[in-house]
């Protein structure tokens, strides 16, 4: 078992994942892996950043894929005795103009950037060393209310609610936005903090740090061409909180843009 460090980035073979590691590359004093549900473009990425003189690890992962989520935590718990940073960055979003369907866009955009976010945090959450960190990928907007008080079992239910409500065409109707992606991100800042007071019960002696943060507009194949930030300027905050110093205090159970913490 080596006592080596390790930080691992999920869906990081292009954008601001890609960005991220790249920066953890030259900052993060351990391991980097890079991630990819596909192994070959995980692998060519992984090509990219060497030739940059930078030297990231390559290990597959479908967050959608239970057992390639167990797959990762094996090998992290066998090779490494657990995992020091995790940065939840894997997602999907519909074009404005996708002609699919709108409940099929929620059900598809919710289970990967929810629940698949939800699963990984479940099975590496408790991998994670003291003074560990684990950041959530997310933006800020208002919400409906029973989200912000909710507990995990009631969140899942009203994520749940939210792509039943748009198979039967009253999501507006009962109060939901009009936009999965902006619901699932919703989703995942409340799970942020939801699991940060679970850490404060239950592992507070540990000092393990997790927060959501926005990368802001970032130009990817995601965001499009017009959006002002580069990935590498999208990274930052993210790969701020991945190397905050050991025995920091905080942040916390925050959402942070631009490195600050916003109150919501």
């Amino acid at each position: 078992m080596s006592s080596i460090q390790v930080a691992v980035v999920t869906g990081s073979n292009k954008g601001i994942g890609l960005a991220i590691v790249r920066a953890l590359c030259k900052k993060f004093s351990g391991d980097v892996y890079l991630t990819a549900r596909d192994t070959g473009r995980g692998q060519a990425a992984v090509a990219k950043l060497q030739e940059e003189g930078l030297k990231p690890l390559f290990h597959q992962l479908d967050i959608n894929d239970l057992q390639s989520i167990q797959t990762l935590r094996d090998f992290l718990k066998e090779k490494y005795g657990g995992l020091n940073v995790l940065v939840n960055n894997a997602g999907i979003a519909f074009k404005v103009d996708d002609p699919t369907p709108f409940h099929i866009q929620a059900e598809e955009t919710l289970k990967t950037n929810f629940f698949a976010t939800k699963d990984i945090c479940n099975e590496l959450l408790p991998l994670i060393k003291p003074l560990g960190k684990l950041i959530m990928l997310c933006f800020l907007e208002h919400h409906p209310s029973p989200l912000h008080r909710s507990v995990q079992c009631e969140l899942v239910k009203l994520m749940e609610t939210f792509v039943a409500d748009t198979k039967k065409g009253v999501h507006e109707k009962e109060g939901w936005p009009n936009t999965a992606y902006g619901v699932s991100k919703i989703g995942v800042t409340v799970l942020s903090r939801i699991q940060a007071r679970m850490l404060n019960e239950k592992r507070k002696a540990d000092q393990i740090l997790l927060n959501a943060c926005c990368p802001g507009w970032v130009r990817t194949d995601m965001a499009g061409p017009k959006a002002p930030k580069t990935p590498d300027e999208g990274a930052e905050t993210p790969v701020y909180l991945a190397l905050l110093p050991p025995g920091a205090d905080g942040p916390h159970g925050q959402y942070l843009s631009e490195k600050t913490i916003h109150p919501w």
